[in-house]
């Protein structure tokens, strides 16, 4: 069975903290494939338009293919494109075994999304039939609210990842753009 880390976004932009995660993944975690997946648009985020996912996943596209070989393990995958709204993490993840019975996938998540995931539609589900791995984020203890969450049910798959934190954030790319300062170097 291939282990797929699926590592989903709206990755606006692809930035060097999002490639550091993937190298991750391939690189320390031991996953065999890592799919990265172009949300349309986070349900719980009104920050951005489904509008522009094509523009996102083209662009992502590009990026990958520029830092990764085509054997890597990347994928940029257009799931989530072509289902409609809203995008549920969970309804990928079902989607994505029905499509590949013969993966197990695990969802990739930061610290900070892991203390929000009890907003999330389904996350019992996430957490029990796929789990997740979590990336520390600064100012968010992973280790309190992995505790907490399994304090809920210790059948939670929950793992926590020793990985670098890379300080930098889509967010703080488009401010610095909108800033006509030049971002280019925490680009992807």
């Amino acid at each position: 069975m291939t282990k797929v880390a699926v590592y989903s976004g709206s990755f606006n932009p692809l930035h060097i903290g999002h490639l550091a995660i993937i190298k991750h993944m391939l690189e320390v975690a031991d996953f065999d494939m890592v799919y990265l997946i172009v949300s349309p648009k986070n349900p719980l985020k009104d920050s951005i338009s489904s509008d522009s996912a094509r523009d996102r996943f083209n662009a992502a596209v590009e990026a990958v293919n520029r830092h990764f070989s085509p054997d890597s393990g990347v994928k940029v995958d257009d799931i989530e494109l072509t289902m409609p709204e809203p995008h549920y993490t969970i309804r990928t993840l079902d989607a994505l075994r029905e499509r590949e019975p013969e993966n197990n996938f695990t969802f990739v998540m930061g610290a900070d999304s892991l203390g929000d995931i009890r907003r999330w539609k389904d996350y019992t589900r996430i957490l029990k039939e796929f789990g997740v791995a979590v990336f520390p984020r600064k100012g968010y203890d992973h280790e309190t609210i992995k505790a907490d969450l399994l304090k809920e049910d210790p059948a939670y798959k929950i793992t926590l990842l020793k990985a670098e934190m890379v300080d930098i954030s889509s967010t703080t790319i488009r401010e610095a753009i909108a800033s006509g300062d030049d971002p280019s170097a925490w680009l992807a």
